[in-house]
């Protein structure tokens, strides 16, 4: 593949990822980071979770993304009297019109390509874990049936607040799943101000679908091939170290407040973010700084703290800026 040919690959996936981007903005006020979140791990094939109070618009925008991709969605809304098979389906007796009985499998939600798991947290632990075999091997096995899932899948789950009441901690093989955690704050004066100037009027702004479902599996696959040098993988890997409290890596806040850091995935989750990052900033390989652009999303919810850390309420972003302050970038 020429140079040319390259720049005009790139230009094609940041123009289509704009519009992606533009049209959910048309509905969604703010939240610019976790718009580009949930896009990036669609594409990345990744999974996100959203975390914030009610009424933030986790929901809405996970809708919104849904309305402006050609895809297959599905929204489960998590119950504590919710059960996997709930999510997952299950085999069904049924009777033919000349009176034969067989077993069928009924789909259940699961099936789909972008899954809302709405309030993940309101359900117990044995349901949530129903979706660890979907968001990993992206398939669903019922009985001693394994069945596929039609690409591409993207689970994009809402939570609120653990110390929320009618609330469970995610366990950690469940939380490891997700690619990115993000965080949606409550708007400021000038966004309440658009949220209801679009939400209390006769006229609701309407999106448009620009993407189509062979678009997105080529922009996936645009996203893996984007080259990233040694050096710069080596700081990935630096970072993710630092969050492990008996590594070499490890920074002093991390021996001090946490328990265990993040898992290879995590790791995982920088590169891929990072070439999405990347490609967005018009740039032919990973960078140093689109590392450092999404280890936040991509960590903060693999650590976890010991102790001492969850008695002082040690927040996990702050012990992850200070460890993107202190760790030393890669050599140019």
């Amino acid at each position: 593949m020429t140079v040319a040919d390259v720049e005009k690959h790139i230009e094609a996936f940041q123009k289509k990822f704009r519009r992606g981007r533009e049209e959910i903005a048309r509905i969604i006020v703010g939240n610019d980071d976790v718009i580009e979140g949930i896009i990036t791990c669609l594409l990345a094939r990744g999974h996100a979770l959203l975390e914030g109070i009610p009424g933030v618009g986790k929901t809405k925008l996970v809708q919104t993304l849904a309305d402006v991709l050609h895809l297959k969605f599905s929204r489960i809304q998590f119950t504590p009297d919710l059960m996997p098979g709930d999510i997952m389906g299950s085999t069904v007796l049924r009777e033919s019109e000349d009176g034969e009985k067989h077993l069928e499998f009924q789909q259940g939600p699961i099936f789909a390509n972008i899954i809302l798991a709405d309030e993940i947290n309101r359900a117990t632990p044995k349901t949530q874990s129903a979706l660890l075999e979907a968001m990993q091997e992206n398939s669903v096995t019922v009985g001693k049936t394994t069945h596929p899932l039609e690409q591409p899948v993207c689970v994009l789950a809402t939570q609120n607040p653990i110390e929320m009441e009618g609330t469970y901690p995610l366990p950690e093989a469940q939380m490891d799943r997700f690619m990115f955690k993000l965080r949606m704050g409550f708007p400021d004066i000038a966004a309440l101000h658009d949220i209801l100037d679009r939400t209390t009027k006769q006229e609701i702004p309407q999106v448009e679908r620009v993407l189509q479902h062979g678009e997105i599996l080529e922009m996936r696959e645009t996203v893996r091939g984007l080259p990233i040098a040694r050096p710069v993988q080596d700081y990935a890997i630096r970072l993710t170290l630092a969050t492990h409290p008996e590594s070499e890596f490890a920074h002093d806040m991390t021996k001090r407040y946490v328990r265990f850091g993040s898992s290879p995935r995590g790791t995982q989750a920088l590169v891929l973010g990072a070439k999405v990052h990347a490609l967005m900033n018009n740039r032919v390989h990973v960078a140093a700084e689109d590392i450092r652009a999404v280890a936040m999303a991509a960590l903060r919810h693999r650590m976890h703290l010991n102790l001492e850390g969850e008695a002082e309420q040690i927040d996990r972003d702050s012990i992850l800026e200070r460890i993107l302050q202190d760790t030393a970038p890669p050599k140019a």
